[in-house]
């Protein structure tokens, strides 16, 4: 007995400590997602302190803000045409989502059921256009709208409906793309078994593949709003009057020439930016998540 108490002492000593082995094992992975979040999260704590900073300059900026008030947001509000401008981003936005999704969905649910002369040259076409950024036509863009300005100034340059055109034209070659692709992952038989219980393309399409497709469409809509909002460069190009601008241009338009003096009103206003965007965001999160779960047919 005396015996084997003293070979089992050694062992009993020799064990790890329990917060030893959950560092080896765990604890690791802890620390590299801290670093990340931490990484992460800096330039946000930055803009939310910069925006809450009443001095309102980027030489007084600090992570932790000395004191705390609602200065810059009531200047930008008040002192500049930021309400129109924050109008005019949603606007295009929305408008330029809700078209992106619409007609690339019929181009997608075309090319993908459906079999005509040209499409394979059509379908290579869409996947060369992608390859291009839109701003390198932003030449031949901007002599074209200068025309279009003179014969139908309503779509023209200053205009967000010239504009939504712009982004249209640029949206709709890679959401096709990635719209066909999912359309080929439904299996023809249901678009079969409609047509003989007497139902049209246009039924067909609306009643039964949108629904199976809900998750690609939020997904569209979703990047498509966000790349919408943020864009910056066309936009400078085509919106020069100050209550034609979005939110990107005007704001640059504050900080080009007095970066550190707006440097808080320039805080302030991507912060209320940013709120319209998270909201989409939350809002799609859902359909994406019921989309994925939800079955094709009952029965």
């Amino acid at each position: 007995m005396a015996r084997s108490a003293a070979a089992k002492a050694p062992a009993r000593h020799g064990r790890a400590h329990p917060l030893s082995l959950w560092a080896r094992r765990t604890g690791w992975r802890h620390l590299v997602m801290l670093v990340f979040l931490v990484f992460a999260l800096f330039p946000i704590l930055f803009v939310v302190s910069a925006a809450l900073n009443p001095l309102g300059t980027l030489s007084s900026s600090t992570l932790v803000p000395r004191s705390a008030g609602l200065q810059n947001f009531l200047q930008l509000l008040g002192g500049t045409h930021f309400g129109r401008w924050y109008a005019n981003s949603l606007l295009i936005a929305m408008a330029n989502a809700a078209a992106t999704v619409f007609l690339s969905a019929l181009a997608a649910y075309v090319f993908s059921r459906f079999r005509f002369a040209g499409r394979r040259l059509g379908l290579y076409g869409l996947l060369v256009i992608q390859m291009f950024p839109q701003f390198l036509a932003i030449v031949a863009i901007y002599l074209m709208f200068s025309t279009v300005s003179d014969y139908w100034p309503a779509v023209g340059f200053n205009t967000p409906w010239g504009l939504m055109l712009v982004y249209l034209g640029g949206a709709l070659s890679i959401n096709t793309w990635l719209m066909k692709g999912f359309f080929d992952t439904i299996p023809a038989a249901l678009d079969e078994s409609a047509q003989v219980d007497g139902a049209t393309h246009a039924q067909a399409f609306f009643r039964i593949m949108l629904p199976l497709v809900t998750p690609v469409l939020a997904v569209v809509g979703l990047l498509v709003f966000i790349a919408t909002v943020n864009e910056f460069l066309i936009a400078s190009v085509f919106l020069r009057d100050p209550e034609a601008k979005t939110v990107a241009v005007g704001l640059y338009g504050m900080v080009a020439d007095q970066r550190d003096a707006n440097f808080g009103m320039f805080s302030a206003g991507t912060l209320l930016l940013a709120v319209p965007v998270l909201s989409v965001f939350w809002f799609l999160q859902r359909y994406i998540a019921e989309g994925l779960t939800s079955g094709a047919v009952k029965g």
